[in-house]
Formats: structure tokens, C-alpha cells, sequence
């Protein structure tokens, strides 16, 4: 213990910073410790959601405004796409897995089962498997979400398959969704979010 203090105190002693814990990366706010502009955003989110600020909005009521443009944008990607609410929580895994994120991966997997998504789907898709046996509604988000993750694009014919199906509305929000728990995945893997205790992790592959 000793020798610990002493070589943080020499890092900090050469202007260099120890490494962080990940309960030391922008722990939850306590509500009692929000301020204005953070009770305010805290307050709209218990109306529109029905619950407190819990998962990846804790870290994002560091900019309580930030976490309310998210929240709101959420609302629609979430619970209203046009793409429906299954193929939705199916994409949002496709995200969770691209980007190694546990609590998405913890939260969504479960809600992904009750909505119908197959578990040997869900079981490929968390081994970074393309699975087997999907649907065809199923196979046009998935190649669309893993051109858009890993391509940075999609192609021609990939996006002309989902136009055909979904419309170019279906297509947008499509990308909605990848764009928006790409967006929670790297607010929470900034701040180290953790899973519950027992929660569901992601496997992890070797560097």
C-alpha cells in the first residue's frame, strides 16, 4: 500500500496521472448534488421515460443538455422507428457487439429474446457471427449495419436491397440507430460505465 502512494505521488510529483479506475471515470452524479441545469434535464427525462436517469444518461448529465438532445432523440429511435421495434432492438445489438459494449449488450439482449429475435441469432451475434437462419427483413439490417459499423459505408446494392424493402424513411432510421447507441456505446466506454453486478458481458475476443 505504501509503495502504491509513493509511486502516485511521484507521477503526480512529474505532472504524469495515475491510471484510472473505472469507478473514477465520471462517477453517477447523486441527484442531490445536480444543479440547475442538470435538475432540469433530470425532470424532463422522468416525464418523457417514467423513470430516473439510470444507465447510459448517468455519465451524459455531465452536459444535462447533451443528455436531453440524446434522451429525446432516443424517444423516437427507440420506442417509434420506422423499421419497427424488433428490427430496432435487433440492430441496437449489432452496435452493442461492434462496439464491445456491455451494458447496450446487458440491457438490450434480453428485451431483443422477448421481441422475438432468435437466441441462436443473438448467441451468433454476440460471438461476432454472421448467424444463420435470420430473415430476410433480419439479413438486410444486419449487412446494412455491419457495412455501415465496419465500412464506414454501404454499398450500392446493400442499400438499394433496404430502400426496397423499408423506403428511404426505414433506410434513415436505420442509421438512426447505428448512429445512436454508437453514440451511447462511446459515452459509456469513455466512462468506463459498468454492468450490474451479474450482468450480461459480451464475449471478448482476443487483441
Amino acid at each position: 500500500m505504501k509503495h502504491h502512494i509513493a509511486a502516485t505521488l511521484l507521477l503526480v510529483s512529474l505532472g504524469v496521472s495515475a491510471p484510472l479506475k473505472a469507478q473514477d471515470r465520471m462517477p453517477t452524479i447523486a441527484p442531490e448534488k445536480y444543479n440547475e441545469t442538470q435538475k432540469k434535464a433530470a425532470a424532463d427525462f422522468l416525464e418523457s421515460r417514467k423513470t430516473p436517469v439510470f444507465g447510459p444518461f448517468e455519465p451524459l448529465m455531465y452536459s444535462p443538455e447533451l443528455m436531453s438532445i440524446a434522451r429525446s432523440m432516443g424517444d423516437y429511435l427507440r420506442y417509434k422507428p420506422a423499421i419497427g421495434t424488433t428490427l430496432s432492438e435487433f440492430v441496437i445489438l449489432v452496435t452493442a457487439r461492434e462496439w464491445g459494449q456491455d451494458y447496450e449488450w446487458h440491457v438490450h439482449a434480453p428485451i431483443a429474446l422477448k421481441q422475438g429475435i432468435k437466441k441462436e441469432i443473438v448467441d451468433a451475434i454476440a460471438d461476432g457471427r454472421r448467424p444463420d437462419g435470420m430473415s430476410v427483413d433480419e439479413e438486410i439490417c444486419y449487412d446494412f449495419s455491419i457495412e455501415l459499423h465496419r465500412n464506414k459505408r454501404v454499398s450500392d446494392a446493400t442499400y438499394q436491397r433496404a430502400v426496397a424493402k423499408f423506403g428511404e424513411k426505414g433506410v434513415m432510421d436505420i442509421v438512426g440507430i447505428n448512429g445512436y447507441y454508437t453514440f451511447l456505446a462511446m459515452a459509456m466506454n469513455t466512462a468506463h460505465y459498468r454492468v450490474p453486478a451479474n450482468g450480461l458481458k459480451l464475449p471478448r475476443f482476443p487483441d
